[in-house]
């Protein structure tokens, strides 16, 4: 399932919904959806409300719903069948169904998540970043990470606006697992069953800055907390239809030049181990984002080349999407 969350005008102005990207590219408005199968299928005199707590039109909220929300999808989905894809389908008060994209405004799947996390999981980001100061040995014993500000995050073509603080703002060739079910203490052998799905994740990353801050022991800081620094999207692909341990292609293009490439599997901790890892004695939440970390050659900082002002970055993962911003100065 490749869910997203949209925006789209209606009578009471601009309202976001919660989605899912039809076999035809179509995006369906899962909780109308879902109200529109109990009416027709059950003839049930309550649909909206019963359609408000089983597919709530909010992300987090969608989550925490887990295996009810799944199955209340799946039924809508098989009594709609392929109407699905009807661009004159109908709740049953009047309301769309479905939207071609370019009717609605795709957002980061979760405009704002419960928490971001960033680890450090490719070896070889890590190897070309330190160069002759080699990798500490305790990278190899457990997954380290920093914790961003959830309230900064941006979607699918949002301008990135360049702080004044920096030089050299760069992009960073990520994708991030979004957990689904509450956890404490979760064994590695079960902790892939706590992530609802994945994105796209480009942390946007002052350079200058950052290198400046975690000499002192600390950070990153303003080398990271930015406005619109924390990019997510398009869609929250679920875990039957994208495996981070299979070799799915990482790509960046700036300009529509490939700059980076590369493979989800070579993580060094692979997700079962950070999930794990991040919720010994610290209970993870529905609705926590885990960035993977950058892949090798993923970003300006790899390459000794940076983006500049009115660059566009493009963020590829196979199985997932692309990822389209612009870096702009006011």
């Amino acid at each position: 399932m490749r869910l997203c969350t949209f925006e789209v005008e209606s009578r009471f102005g601009a309202v976001e919904r919660v989605g899912m990207q039809t076999p035809g590219g179509r995006i369906l408005d899962l909780h109308v959806a879902y109200a529109l199968s109990l009416a027709e299928g059950q003839q049930h005199p309550r649909a909206y409300e019963l359609a408000d707590l089983l597919v709530p039109p909010d992300m987090v909220e969608f989550l925490a719903g887990g295996q009810f929300t799944l199955d209340a999808v799946n039924d809508a989905l098989a009594h709609l069948g392929s109407r699905v894809e009807d661009p004159d389908l109908t709740g049953r008060d009047g309301e769309q169904l479905a939207y071609a994209v370019d009717e609605i405004r795709l957002l980061a799947p979760l405009p704002r998540p419960n928490s971001i996390r960033d680890c450090l999981a490719f070896e070889e980001h890590l190897k070309s970043s330190l160069g002759d100061q080699g990798i500490p040995p305790a990278w190899y014993e457990f997954p380290v990470y920093y914790k961003g500000n959830p309230d900064t995050v941006a979607g699918p073509d949002d301008d990135v606006v360049w702080p004044s603080y920096t030089q050299l703002l760069d992009y960073e060739l990520e994708f991030a697992a979004v957990i689904g079910r509450e956890g404490l203490n979760i064994p590695k052998e079960e902790a892939w069953d706590y992530i609802a799905g994945y994105t796209i994740f480009n942390d946007v990353s002052a350079r200058d800055i950052q290198m400046k801050e975690m000499s002192c022991m600390l950070g990153p800081a303003k080398g990271k907390d930015m406005d619109g620094g924390n990019i997510l999207g398009p869609f929250l692909v679920t875990p039957e239809e994208f495996d981070p341990r299979k070799d799915n292609a990482m790509i960046a293009r700036v300009n529509g030049e490939e700059w980076s490439r590369g493979v989800t599997s070579a993580m060094y901790h692979d997700f079962g181990a950070i999930v794990s890892y991040i919720s010994q004695g610290e209970t993870l939440r529905v609705g926590d984002v885990i960035g993977s970390g950058t892949v090798g050659t993923g970003c300006g900082l790899e390459l000794k080349k940076f983006p500049k002002p009115d660059d566009v970055i493009e963020l590829e993962i196979e199985g997932i999407g692309v990822l389209t911003n612009r870096f702009i100065k006011p």
